[in-house]
């Protein structure tokens, strides 16, 4: 073979072999990214396997499914201590016991507690409800609760009741659009689902604010609207003593408005370690909604 033949042959050669390793490394990337995409499909079909169902008069008004993270159960209402039946309201919104049907029992009171979960004062606040054995209802604000998930949690697993509160606490509530009202209760809603296990079945509008828009909404969502009968205006820090005082002169069936977020709390925090003993030694059994 001459010179010109082999060093022809040798060129075809090196571009076959050239040619079959760029297959060889085409096929290569291809097998690697459909492995990726099998993984990638079994994280997801493991997921789908926590999506909790909801429940079907969400499906019927077309909600979204509550997707519900590992290790959270599957998100289900919590019921009242004092009845396993539905509950219903007698005036809206529900500012005393007895405007809930069936109501508590004789010489019930209820705390609630609004604004967080907060990583300082939250705490406290379950510290003192766990020395004092008393359940209370939280009313957690969406934002709070996905900053906070384990705190949030913290509150479900004590006992507490866990409640919708909106996503941003918007204190203009009752003039927000149709849409971006059904999104502050929806978000605030599947956060709540979602890290606690608990499908919020009352709601507190910020500031106490309702119109027939935002009760509409409430009741859209299977919730109950809830203000309060007791104010000791803790938010605006007015001194241990005058919310002392407040809290501890009120009366069964009373619904007592406290807060352990949204700013220092640590006055709410010492009238709660005193006026809870006190109404408990009147003869009052707190009670979470």
């Amino acid at each position: 073979m001459t010179p010109g033949v082999t060093a022809n042959v040798e060129l075809v050669g090196q571009i076959q072999l050239n040619m079959t390793s760029r297959r060889r490394a085409l096929w290569l990337l291809g097998a690697a990214g459909l492995a990726a995409l099998s993984a990638d499909g079994v994280r997801h079909g493991a997921a789908s396997t926590r999506t909790a169902a909801p429940p079907s008069d969400q499906v019927a008004q077309g909600r979204p499914a509550v997707h519900t993270p590992t290790p959270t159960p599957t998100p289900t209402p919590r019921p009242p201590a004092w009845t396993q039946s539905p509950l219903t309201a007698v005036n809206t919104p529900i500012r005393e016991l007895t405007d809930l049907s069936p109501a508590p029992p004789p010489n019930t009171i209820a705390l609630t507690i609004d604004d967080g979960p907060h990583p300082e004062y939250t705490p406290q606040v379950l510290d003192v409800l766990a020395e004092h054995q008393v359940t209370a209802t939280f009313f957690m604000i969406g934002e709070q609760v996905k900053e906070y998930p384990r705190l949030a949690r913290r509150i479900a697993d004590a006992g507490h009741q866990v409640c919708n509160h909106t996503m941003t606490h918007p204190l203009s509530i009752t003039n927000l659009s149709a849409k971006r009202l059904r999104k502050e209760i929806v978000d605030a809603h599947d956060s709540i689902a979602q890290v606690t296990g608990i499908v919020p079945t009352f709601f507190r509008s910020p500031g106490g604010a309702w119109s027939k828009r935002v009760l509409d909404m409430t009741a859209e969502h299977n919730m109950l609207p809830v203000d309060w009968a007791v104010d000791p205006r803790d938010w605006t820090r007015p001194g241990v003593a005058r919310i002392r005082r407040t809290l501890v002169a009120s009366k069964a069936g009373n619904i007592m408005l406290c807060h352990d977020g949204g700013g220092d709390r640590s006055q709410t925090v010492a009238a709660l370690r005193k006026a809870i003993p006190a109404l408990k030694k009147r003869g009052l059994t707190f009670v979470a909604l």
